[in-house]
């Protein structure tokens, strides 16, 4: 009987702690992960150089995607930097092994600002790669079909948006490959996504581990550790190591009890 009572008490705690996790896609705000499927290659887009391109005109191999608004006062920005700061660290050559695209989801940013903003972070990067990092801007139908096509979920929030931070790697066929979450990324981390992209191969990410120990603050426009959270997920795994404990010590002992004849 004892046993029993132990062995519930560990389902319960067990299905507690995985309850908690996020499963469900519907979300306002934050990454719905859609690997293995193609982005819409014919959406018409504006460069920093005022010229009309399309999306399949530029994705020629392994590609970097990223989202920002010009005038965002959080996220975008330290983005923008950790994925130069990668660039300059990693051995693969931008415009050889992979190139970026860094789209505005802003419809009032122009070509103009685009040329301002990348001004401010290709500094990092090796003049003759600076023209592999393109910077786009467009209207609202062409940017809420690439940006629902990866599942990059934004919410304006007065004449700000609250958005995720992400880079996600695409195949040369335009094929999503791998999400990566944060601001700064490492360059094994780089390389590793853009070998998969080139071989058309999707790796899972942490999304549902991300999503569960941060959330974003939208008056901050930050990510802030939900310290209640892992603090809850913490006392449940340690009970369940007591529990089990207990469970395994009981059975030690019942199969040590003499039987009598």
């Amino acid at each position: 009987m004892k046993n029993i009572v132990l062995l519930g008490l560990l389902i319960f705690l067990t299905g507690n702690l995985f309850g908690q996790l996020p499963v469900s896609p519907q979300v306002e705000i934050g990454i719905v992960e859609k690997l293995g499927q193609m982005i819409p290659m014919d959406l018409k887009f504006i460069n920093e150089k005022s010229d009309t391109v399309t999306i399949g005109s530029l994705i020629t191999r392994p590609t970097v995607l990223s989202f920002v608004y010009f005038d965002c006062p959080g996220l975008c920005s330290p983005l923008q930097d950790g994925i130069a700061d990668v660039v300059s660290k990693t051995e693969m050559v931008l415009g050889k092994d992979y190139d970026i695209i860094t789209i505005s989801f802003n419809t009032k940013d122009t070509p103009e600002k685009a040329r301002e903003k990348k001004l401010n972070f290709v500094t990092k990067i090796k003049e003759s790669q600076r023209g592999s990092w393109t910077y786009l801007t467009g209207e609202l139908p062409n940017i809420q079909k690439i940006t629902e096509s990866v599942g990059f979920r934004y919410k304006p929030t007065g004449v700000d948006f609250a958005h995720p931070s992400t880079i996600i790697i695409l195949s040369p066929q335009g094929k999503i490959t791998r999400y990566l979450y944060g601001v700064t990324f490492l360059p094994f981390e780089l390389k590793m996504a853009v070998g998969e992209a080139l071989r058309g191969t999707p790796q899972p990410s942490s999304n549902k581990l991300f999503d569960y120990c941060f959330a974003y603050d939208p008056q901050s426009k930050t990510y802030t550790l939900q310290f209640t959270r892992l603090l809850g997920s913490f006392v449940i795994i340690m009970a369940l190591f007591f529990v089990l404990y207990l469970f395994v010590s009981s059975r030690k002992k019942s199969s040590k009890v003499p039987k009598n004849d």
